[in-house]
């Protein structure tokens, strides 16, 4: 079995979910005016400039710290209500023609994101999509956050996560996809057989050309369920998929 494992913020949709549900999460009493226009100047930077794992490590502390105290099951409802209007929209229509080309392979399909599970999974289910390798926050006895992290989805624990996944449901990782857009998965670009650069920051550039992994550059926001299939952007897709596969098999046996 094959699988495409593709990273959420930036690779599958044009900016970061947490930030889109800013307004959201600020209507409905959750955020604060001031941390919503802070967290969207640093979506910014981090499009301009990437992050490395201390940067990670900031954002998933204030994260930690802003959603202390937030009903799971509120911030669950939140999503299911506003995911068509406020998520569905910053769609790549070039990720969509990935997805349906591995889909049409026979592949398996996954989103591997550091978001929380409770955005992540409905966006997965949003795509029916196979399922969903996220982040998980710990909760106490009345349902709300606690501050802390049961498993932050980065870095390396999504290469971690991955082979969990594959081990569990016979996925062949030499053989199976990966697409990301942040130098900080490169474990889980690493752990693939065919890796993928999308929208790359300048760090990851500089190591998909270390390591000849295609650039893919995705610009063209759609809703997902009001676009119409254009059959270019498919066999585009299918000929860089399939032009890298054999690139890769002729290092390999130039190696």
């Amino acid at each position: 079995m094959k699988a495409a494992f593709f990273d959420l913020d930036k690779t599958v949709i044009a900016k970061s979910s947490m930030v889109a549900l800013g307004p959201e999460l600020h209507a409905r009493g959750l955020l604060h005016r001031r941390t919503m226009y802070r967290a969207a100047f640093g979506h910014l930077m981090f499009q301009r400039f990437g992050a490395d794992e201390a940067r990670m490590h900031q954002i998933r502390e204030s994260v930690l710290k802003i959603t202390k105290g937030w009903d799971r099951d509120a911030v669950r409802k939140m999503v299911d209500e506003t995911i068509n209007e406020v998520i569905e929209p910053l769609i790549y229509e070039e990720a969509l023609e990935l997805i349906d080309h591995h889909r049409e392979q026979g592949h398996e399909v996954w989103i591997v994101s550091s978001a929380p599970q409770e955005i992540v999974q409905p966006f997965a289910d949003l795509l029916g999509l196979d399922g969903a390798i996220a982040s998980q926050a710990k909760v106490d006895e009345d349902g709300k956050f606690t501050g802390e992290m049961e498993f932050f989805n980065q870095g390396e624990n999504k290469a971690v996560a991955m082979r969990r996944v594959a081990a569990e449901r016979g996925i062949d990782l030499t053989e199976s996809y990966a697409y990301s857009d942040s130098e900080t998965d490169a474990p889980m670009l690493h752990a693939v057989g065919h890796a993928y650069a999308v929208n790359p920051d300048r760090q990851l550039a500089r190591m998909a050309q270390e390591n000849h992994w295609p650039q893919l550059s995705f610009s063209h926001a759609v809703t997902a369920k009001k676009r119409t299939r254009s059959h270019t952007p498919f066999v585009v897709s299918a000929l860089v998929l399939s032009a890298a596969a054999l690139f890769g098999r002729t290092r390999m046996y130039r190696d």
